[in-house]
């Protein structure tokens, strides 16, 4: 590498990636079977870990899911609003720059 090269390089610096939070949203009629059910389907979470980010949301009001890029995030949390309106629940995701 000779020195032009080294300038170039130091020059050249990567975007850092922004990640973005899915947030689940609690409502007091979205059965909680169907919440894991979406944490594990959507998220490939285990059942364990879909139980228990469940019971944050219904304890807590809302939960992170997971920590995605802008796009993933926006599709996951667009994903799961369809899937809830397709079975008739009100529940909500949001995605939220992290």
């Amino acid at each position: 590498m000779t020195a032009t090269d080294t300038s170039v390089v130091e020059k050249t610096k990567l975007k850092e990636t922004v990640l973005w939070t899915v947030v689940l949203h609690n409502d007091d009629f979205t059965p909680m079977e169907f919440v894991t059910a979406i944490l594990t389907e959507v998220f490939f979470l285990d059942e364990l870990a879909a139980n228990e980010i469940m019971l944050t949301v219904h304890n807590e009001g809302k939960a992170p899911v997971g920590k995605f890029s802008k796009e993933i995030a926006i599709t996951k949390a667009a994903h799961v609003c369809h899937l809830a309106e397709q079975c008739e629940h009100p529940l909500l995701a949001t995605a939220e720059e992290a």
